[in-house]
């Protein structure tokens, strides 16, 4: 079956239009995930997981979160001459329709690798790899013309790297997000980074702790002063959000889901929240859709293939739609997600959904909410 795609920005394509949707730049894993732990080992000894999985990870994480929701993916990655790489270029490349462009192979490179231990909804890792042969601004040059970028903040402007700056002036809109401080100085010059982004999107502990605020909402306001469109995520309570530039202000909460792997859910809020914005929907239905989206992620075991595609979407709001009765917070959850109807029956019969991805040849993650066989929705097929 070929894929069945569906084009959230299909109204706004043009002869003359950017290539891509999003450029992205970062290093790409192999995730290595055992699923189904009763405990974590102990010095010595050794315990059997009932399922595990591999897929790409790091910015693979993004990249197929993003490609998935139907935005045009451009990904500048460092990519190994090893087995690991070889899946991980064919996954991101032939499966998820990530274009590779811009990214490159090199000889006498291993691959980063992460293994993943998933224990009582939480998970603990174990990561290795050595820094890219060349920088991101090499591999990308001069970037191509996108409708939007992704970065995270660092210690450094945001002119490093070098690329942001260019894709910028061709009209790019800058989406930033920021990563824990492992030093617990939170330096609030990070910040001063903002003043060349069109959005930020950190997590509620990291907002106050940057802006030395108690609250989400005071760190919300104080983050607003500074970046156009400012997005604090708060976990299961939601996240709320000011647009600047439309003078919108939303507070949306989450959704009651049984998390059974948190890996990658920040980036899909991040790609749900891009196919908002450039689709120019209100504040509110944004929010809305970004949490759905990273709710229907961490339901599923496996970081980037959890993410969700259209056809997963659809079906989720068709359920809930169309089930009669329910309790009131069944019938919220009909209002807050209305504005789908003007947007799901537009998804094509056999829509991208997700799939599980892994070296062995099924993914072994039965009962623990990924598929056992091969997936073949819409081309996004298991690599056996």
């Amino acid at each position: 079956m070929g894929d069945a795609v569906y084009d959230p920005l299909a109204g706004q394509r043009t002869a003359d239009g950017p290539d891509f949707d999003v450029l992205l730049s970062g290093t790409v894993f192999l995730d290595i995930i055992f699923t189904g732990l009763r405990s974590m080992p102990s010095a010595g000894t050794e315990v059997w997981a009932d399922g595990m999985g591999s897929c790409p990870g790091g910015i693979a994480n993004l990249a197929v979160a993003s490609s998935r929701l139907g935005l045009r993916t451009c990904l500048a990655a460092a990519f190994g001459d090893d087995d690991y790489a070889d899946f991980c270029w064919r996954t991101l490349a032939e499966q998820e329709g990530v274009n590779l462009s811009r990214s490159r192979r090199f000889s006498a490179w291993h691959s980063p690798v992460t293994v993943s231990l998933a224990v009582d909804r939480d998970r603990s890792m174990v990561s290795h790899g050595h820094p890219p042969p060349v920088s991101a601004d090499d591999m990308i040059g001069v970037p191509p013309q996108s409708r939007a970028v992704m970065v995270e903040l660092g210690n450094g402007a945001l002119a490093e790297p070098a690329w942001v700056e260019p894709a910028r002036a061709q009209g790019a809109l800058v989406f930033a997000d920021v990563g824990w401080d492992p030093t617990g100085d939170w330096s609030p010059r990070v910040l001063d980074q903002l003043a060349r982004c069109d959005a930020f999107l950190p997590n509620a502990a990291e907002a106050m702790a940057y802006t030395r605020t108690e609250t989400p909402d005071d760190a919300l306001y104080a983050l607003a002063d500074r970046v156009p469109l400012a997005v604090v995520t708060n976990g299961a309570q939601g996240a709320l959000a000011i647009d600047g530039t439309t003078g919108e202000e939303a507070h949306v909460p989450g959704l009651r889901v049984q998390a059974l792997d948190p890996t990658g859910a920040g980036d899909v809020f991040g790609a749900g929240l891009v196919v908002g914005t450039l689709a120019g929907w209100s504040l509110r239905d944004r929010l809305a859709f970004a949490i759905m989206c990273s709710a229907l992620a961490v339901q599923q075991f496996g970081g980037s293939l959890a993410a969700p595609g259209w056809g997963d979407i659809a079906d989720w709001w068709h359920e809930l739609r169309d089930t009669p009765g329910g309790n009131s917070y069944r019938a919220a959850l009909r209002r807050r997600y209305e504005f789908l109807d003007e947007i799901v029956p537009t998804v094509p019969v056999g829509a991208v959904h997700r799939a599980a991805a892994t070296i062995a040849r099924h993914a072994d993650v039965a009962g623990q909410g990924a598929a056992t066989q091969p997936v073949h929705q819409a081309g996004r097929r298991s690599m056996a």
